[in-house]
């Protein structure tokens, strides 16, 4: 089979999310952040907050603020 040439990395992330495979990555501090979110539905309250408290740390912001931003 011959590998599709047309295909973007965002086609190819929505592909094999049916692995659970998803890896997001942020530049918003001018430095790469790359996060791994696991694909389980729903996701336990601590991973959640792990999750969180690693992108606050890295916006460099407070994690609660960071949650009403993201959930109010």
């Amino acid at each position: 089979m011959r590998l599709p040439r047309d295909l973007s990395g965002h086609d190819l992330a929505k592909l094999l999310r049916r692995y659970d495979y998803m890896r997001l990555k942020s530049t918003f501090r001018g430095t790469p952040h790359p996060i791994t979110i696991p694909a389980h539905d729903p996701l336990k309250v601590g991973t959640l907050a792990g999750i969180l408290s690693e992108v606050a740390g890295y916006l460099e912001i407070d994690r609660i603020k960071l949650e009403k931003e993201l959930f109010e």
